[in-house]
């Protein structure tokens, strides 16, 4: 088959769950997946996402894992230290996950192979395909694929935004993060999260398998990439690879749907890390447009332009709200830091 009512770019969290939603509405889902590798920083998942992995399928199957769990995290933010609970009921402390990447992705994209979607691996996106003011396909490496609808979840280098020359409005000075791992034993560290913040930025700190340490540092300002520093709890532990870096300018495209097109995830609005629900809401981000779409299946085409504007005013609003909390936050640690005057760029 080379027409499907819905292609997806993208195996990640936002992907593969709007995949496994647009199929159980009973859409024939194609996602093109292209590079495998996804360990970045991000992956503590807050138990909020559980509800939503059971709607997915997954949920069992992330809970019968090896996925370290903690009940928090410590907070360093100034010169306060306390331990921030996730929460608790009848059955016990409520408890998050330490999700690697790889693995995890791997569960989301077997759940929705299982639901009836077809992956094609290794194959990357090209053009889009635009026949009057409507996209109707991609042309990717393996050749032309027809679609009704195209989902951009390709990530934070925003493919389909770029290709349309669509503005993207960026929200906070330039935002820089630099990860690594590192492995043996830290025994001042316990099973949970430490997060240190200070007037130059934070540090993100979290065992995320056994013997296995991932840290993040973000600077406010002045980022000089340095290949060797790590944190100096880890500086006897043997670095896994080589320190990563991520681009994590607060930004969003705000035309993120339009005829034929959704955009999706980190593809659609960036936020740093400290926003510290990327996953959950990527996952939310899949599971709302799937939603859309599956009401204009019913509907009819009448209803498209309505449901579109609803959903660009969803992913802006919650962007909007999330950067503004985050906004708090630093201005606790950092009275300067502030908004920039939204910028369009290219």
């Amino acid at each position: 088959m080379n027409k499907f009512d819905v292609v997806v770019i993208g195996g990640g969290p936002a992907g593969a769950a709007a995949a496994i939603s647009c199929a159980q509405s009973g859409l024939e889902v194609l996602v093109v997946v292209g590079s495998q590798s996804r360990d970045r920083p991000g992956e503590s998942l807050h138990p909020g996402i559980e509800p939503l992995l059971d709607r997915l399928g997954v949920g069992d199957r992330v809970r019968m894992s090896h996925f370290i769990r903690h009940e928090g995290y410590w907070v360093e933010w100034g010169k306060e230290r306390h331990f921030s609970l996730f929460g608790s009921d009848d059955d016990g402390p409520w408890q998050g996950y330490q999700a690697w990447g790889s693995e995890f992705d791997k569960m989301l994209l077997d759940e929705a192979a299982a639901q009836g979607v077809q992956i094609m691996h290794r194959c990357f996106a090209e053009t889009p395909i635009i026949e009057g003011q409507r996209v109707v396909g991609i042309k990717t490496t393996k050749g032309e694929i027809r679609s009704t609808w195209l989902l951009d979840c390709s990530g934070r280098n925003h493919w389909l935004a770029r290709k349309f020359n669509l503005p993207i409005q960026r929200h906070s000075p330039r935002l820089f993060v630099q990860y690594g791992y590192v492995t043996g034993l830290c025994p001042n560290l316990d099973e949970n999260p430490v997060l240190v913040g200070d007037e130059t930025g934070w540090t993100w700190t979290a065992q995320v398998k056994p013997k296995v340490f991932q840290w993040t540092r973000l600077n406010f300002e002045n980022f000089k990439w340095d290949p060797e520093w790590r944190p100096d709890e880890f500086l006897a532990l043997d670095p896994v690879g080589t320190s990563g870096g991520a681009d994590m300018t607060w930004r969003i495209v705000k035309e993120s749907a339009g005829p034929g097109y959704w955009i999706l995830g980190d593809a659609a609005c960036v936020l740093d890390p400290l926003s510290s629900h990327g996953v959950q809401k990527a996952i939310m981000s899949g599971m709302m447009a799937a939603h859309c779409i599956a009401r204009i299946a019913t509907k009819g085409q009448q209803q498209e332009e309505l449901v579109i504007q609803g959903y660009k005013r969803w992913q802006h609003n919650w962007f909007l709200h999330d950067a503004k909390e985050l906004l708090t936050r630093y201005r606790q640690i950092n009275p300067a830091f502030s908004f920039v005057k939204p910028v369009l760029e290219k």
